[in-house]
């Protein structure tokens, strides 16, 4: 009989320990969004923040270590885990206040403007024609040559516009 009950245990255990395995093989969702909105240091729908909840429905493999949250770039944050290889973008919340919805454009449509883009430890900027009026922190359309492409860029101060990041 000792013999039996020590089998049952055996079999209990192998088979909860599958059960026990998958159900923590997935990141905790509620745990990652919870870090995401300390490392942005704004709420979920707040400007700043997660434009809204991380989905539930997610299944990302367990990280090993910490996710790795990206610098916001072109309103969105990449949450990553290195070791796995796994990256999720997270549409940030957009914040327009009262004041800066009312800002007077710096910029007209058909104005030269000098577009500037850059890393961390260099800068290059070339002459274009803005095609949209903009406000300081407003993103309008700029083209460097009347057959080029018109790329976006973010409106730093009259006469000068920065490619977003």
């Amino acid at each position: 009989m000792t013999m039996t009950v020590f089998r049952h245990l055996m079999l209990t255990a192998a088979f909860a320990a599958p059960a026990a395995v998958q159900a923590q093989a997935f990141q905790n969702v509620d745990q990652l969004e919870t870090a995401l909105v300390a490392a942005l240091g704004a709420g979920v729908g707040e400007p700043g923040g997660p434009a809204a909840p991380i989905d539930r429905r997610l299944k990302l493999a367990q990280c090993p270590q910490a996710p790795v949250f990206d610098a916001p770039m072109l309103g969105a944050v990449a949450v990553r885990c290195v070791s796995l290889g796994w990256r999720i973008r997270v549409p940030l919340a957009r914040g327009l206040s009262a004041s800066a919805v009312r800002e007077e454009p710096v910029i007209r449509k058909g104005d030269p403007v000098e577009l500037i883009a850059g890393g961390r430890y260099f800068e290059v900027s070339t002459q274009a024609v803005a095609e949209q009026d903009g406000a300081p922190g407003a993103r309008i359309r700029v083209r460097s040559a009347p057959k080029a492409a018109p790329v976006f860029a973010e409106v730093v101060r009259a006469g000068v516009v920065r490619i977003a990041d």
